[in-house]
């Protein structure tokens, strides 16, 4: 899988954004108005970093890095149905955690997903994050349910060393 800057290709954003439903997503389906709104608005730019996954040159996925400026920053990945489930999730979080934590110097990332999001949550396992919370009612969604959510997170004393650290959660009881 290669990774590659993605640099105002708005048409095969929205194309790719809006050929995919994204269930575990608050926009679930993204409407292409939407997206061609945020792109004029520099939502792609804006303290963020966005990113294309490609597999032989096609385009099979989106990242969006948020809060680039800060020493902690959050990210969306939205892979291309077809692509779910093969490994591409892990390989784009280990590249996320080799770029923010080796190129950008960053101390810390973190990530949400849903708690019915169980191949996110694998993904997050498998590429060394850490479950560090439950939320619950966290997560708003589209038809305005919501629902909880799960926090992982992976730091850059875990990836310079290659462990993970536990978690203290549970040391004091209150």
């Amino acid at each position: 899988m290669d990774i590659k800057l993605f640099v105002d290709e708005i048409d095969a954003l929205v194309h790719f954004l809006t050929q995919n439903e994204w269930f575990y997503h608050t926009d679930q389906h993204v409407k292409a108005e939407s997206v061609r709104a945020a792109f004029a608005k520099g939502f792609f730019k804006d303290d963020r970093e966005t990113y294309w996954l490609l597999e032989n040159e096609e385009k099979i996925g989106v990242m969006i890095i948020h809060d680039i400026g800060d020493t902690i920053p959050l990210f969306d990945i939205r892979l291309d149905a077809k692509c779910r489930g093969k490994g591409y999730g892990v390989q784009a979080l280990r590249w996320l955690q080799d770029y923010l934590f080796g190129e950008k110097g960053k101390v810390r990332i973190e990530g949400y997903t849903r708690v019915d999001n169980i191949g996110m949550r694998k993904c997050f396992s498998k590429a060394g994050f850490v479950k560090e919370g439950y939320l619950r009612n966290a997560w708003e969604n589209e038809d305005g349910t919501v629902t909880d959510s799960i926090l992982y997170g992976a730091i850059k004393d875990d990836w310079v060393l290659g462990e993970t650290t536990p978690i203290k959660i549970d040391e004091v009881p209150f």
